[in-house]
């Protein structure tokens, strides 16, 4: 009876315990698919990752580019900027020397006035000579 009873038990746990040894089995299969698709899409990650770090050292690049075009820039803008001033202190020495001008222009206007008036002085001083020289002559 021992042995009946141990074969008995044995049959009865294996008729209890054989479909769950199958859902077992059939579980691990699945989780070593499961594991399989974790793999793939670990190593496609890696994939993305090395491409992004790729990509970071083409823009750290372009930054770099950027920075130096940056300081050309502000060297350029400094430099228009002492043109800038040049070219203001320019203009103010131009309206200088057309206000120079204007004055100098009045000036030689007034000079030019001067000059007919005293020409026409002299003539006049020219004639009266010549006269009083005739008279002077028909006296001796």
């Amino acid at each position: 009876m021992d042995n009946e009873l141990k074969e008995a038990l044995s049959a009865l746990l294996k008729a209890e315990f054989l479909p769950m040894y199958d859902k077992i089995d059939l579980m691990d299969k699945r989780m070593d698919g499961i594991e399989n698709r974790l793999t793939g899409i670990d190593n496609h990650l890696d994939g993305i990752e090395n491409h992004l770090t790729i990509i970071d050292t083409r823009l750290e690049g372009i930054d770099n580019h950027m920075a130096g075009i940056d300081t050309r820039l502000d060297g350029i803008d400094n430099h228009l900027t002492g043109i800038d001033s040049r070219l203001d202190k320019l203009e103010i020495e131009q309206t200088q020397v057309k206000q120079a001008v204007l004055e100098t222009n009045a000036t030689v206007k007034r000079i030019e006035l001067i000059q007919e008036q005293q020409h026409s002085i002299i003539e006049l001083l020219s004639a009266r000579s010549i006269e009083h020289e005739a008279k002077i002559k028909r006296i001796l």
